[in-house]
């Protein structure tokens, strides 16, 4: 039998998801999702698990709640076993209820599974405590969503106030209190994107507010009002002193879905915040035909050049498929570029025959510790895009270069929502770059959004959206391609890795 698990996805942020709630992810069969759902959660997953993204957005198109519902009783009588994630939690201003009544009228079976709610959580990370021996003896929470349906006069007479999807109605909100007998200088913080590497944080009164978040996109927020928002500048000042390097740091890292997390976890072991914007999508290439003749004649091949990780994955996983091992490489020498795609073959319990110095492709041809004069050369490398001067220098020094396509890698449809919200906020320190390729589609992908300009209020250039933020790149042909799209680079690595980059960005901001 099927069953609906309704789960709280909690601030959004992978960090602030249950136990339960993360259990239930790698099990699900299909996942039905939220528009604030952190796109990490999706990759908790199991690889063929169905993905319906049914979030909703105020002013964009929405999937409508009947649609959810048919579509979550759909499923669970295909027997699926269906996670329906939720921002924050699902009896918290959702319409979990409506859900659940199509659930039973259906006779599905159904679960609820409790998330953190903004509204408890946003005010905190902010260091605003909601109650106060002196300050706030109560709080409400409540929904701003349509302002003239509450009673502002009860609600002004509460000690704290604590206001979801209140972002486009801050002005009648303001209006509203004071009219009833709130003061204009009573305090009020808003916190755009809690709990995220992108949240941001105004702080001011009722009678000023208005004007320092004039022209600000503000959603999603969380808004807080009352005596005990003053108490966060003195919470905030008793914080310790020792800090990573990268603390308070927001780094945009533009690597391939499958491939950022390790990359992710040294960045956060540093103290920064990470959003995650996949510019590459690693696929199999368009036919294996080459790639299988030439593991079907592996014997007449001298060296194995692999220049990247999944040129490693690719090689040994259609090896494999063709009924081979890596005994077939007997008496062919592997030369890689680069430390991780050395770790890569080692996992594979082999070692690398020769690792350039300076773990560029440049670099091998400069070092190629034998003569390449009638070589024979087995390349498999990305099937389009790729930099050409490899080949064309070992053929000019004598080798016989067959390439072979063993993967592709393309731009995403679309750049991700948290990446373009933090960058048009101004909430990003540093962008990383690790090839060339990841620059130009990142150029794509934020043309294409800023030319759509579904969230913005007036037309903004990339050349104003990157103004305050550092271009980071990991190596020389890196950095010529960011200089041509991007116009500049702040940053370089000295190594070429990952590792080095993270120095490289450490040095910078001391």
């Amino acid at each position: 039998m099927g069953k609906v698990y309704l789960v709280g996805a909690g601030l959004g942020d992978v960090s602030y998801l249950t136990v339960k709630a993360q259990k239930l992810l790698a099990q699900a069969e299909v996942l039905i999702y939220d528009a604030l759902v952190d796109r990490q959660l999706l990759q908790l997953v199991p690889p063929d698990c169905l993905k319906f993204d049914v979030g909703k957005r105020g002013g964009r198109p929405s999937t409508p709640q009947a649609e959810i519902n048919q579509l979550l009783v759909e499923q669970c009588q295909q027997g699926k076993q269906v996670v329906r994630l939720k921002s924050g939690d699902p009896f918290i201003f959702g319409r979990t209820s409506a859900e659940i009544q199509a659930l039973i009228e259906a006779g599905c079976a159904f679960e609820v599974v409790p998330g953190i709610s903004s509204a408890l959580a946003a005010p905190l990370l902010a260091s605003i405590p909601l109650t106060d021996a002196v300050l706030s003896r109560c709080f409400a929470v409540l929904s701003a969503h349509e302002p003239r349906e509450l009673d502002w006069e009860a609600l002004a007479r509460i000690d704290t106030l604590v206001i979801l999807m209140g972002g486009r109605h801050l002005s009648e909100i303001t209006r509203q209190l004071q009219r009833y007998g709130r003061s204009h200088s009573t305090p009020i913080a808003i916190i755009r994107w809690a709990g995220c590497p992108q949240q941001q944080i105004w702080t001011g009164t009722l009678g000023n507010i208005l004007k320092q978040t004039e022209g600000i996109s503000l959603s999603p927020v969380v808004i807080a009002i009352g005596e005990v928002v003053k108490l966060r500048e003195f919470l905030q000042s008793q914080s310790p002193m020792s800090q990573p390097p990268l603390s308070g740091k927001t780094v945009l890292v533009t690597r391939s879905a499958g491939q950022s997390s390790q990359f992710r976890k040294l960045l956060e072991r540093e103290g920064a915040s990470v959003i995650e914007m996949p510019a590459l999508e690693i696929t199999p290439p368009s036919s294996w035909e080459a790639l299988d003749n030439a593991i079907a004649h592996l014997s007449d091949f001298n060296w194995l050049i692999l220049t990247s990780s999944n040129g490693v994955d690719y090689f040994f996983e259609r090896l494999l498929a063709q009924g081979k091992d890596t005994r077939a490489l007997a008496g062919v020498k592997i030369a890689v570029v680069g430390k991780k795609t050395a770790a890569s073959l080692k996992s594979r319990n082999l070692q690398p025959d020769f690792i350039p110095p300076d773990f560029i492709a440049d670099s091998l041809v400069e070092h190629f510790p034998e003569s390449l004069s009638g070589l024979k050369i087995l390349f498999p490398r990305v099937e389009t895009g790729g930099r050409e001067a490899l080949v064309q220098e070992l053929t000019a020094q004598g080798a016989e270069m067959v390439e072979v396509a063993a993967y592709q890698s393309g731009c995403p449809a679309t750049i991700a929502p948290a990446a373009l919200d933090a960058l048009l906020a101004g909430a990003v320190d540093v962008i990383t770059f690790a090839s060339s390729k990841t620059v130009r589609h990142f150029h794509q992908l934020l043309e294409k959004a800023l030319q759509q300009g579904d969230t913005l209020s007036h037309p903004v250039s990339i050349t104003s959206v990157l103004e305050k933020v550092s271009i980071a790149s990991i190596g020389p042909q890196t950095s010529e391609t960011c200089r041509q799209l991007l116009r500049r680079v702040d940053v370089e690595a000295a190594e070429y890795t990952l590792e080095g980059l993270i120095q490289a960005i450490r040095k910078y901001f001391d």
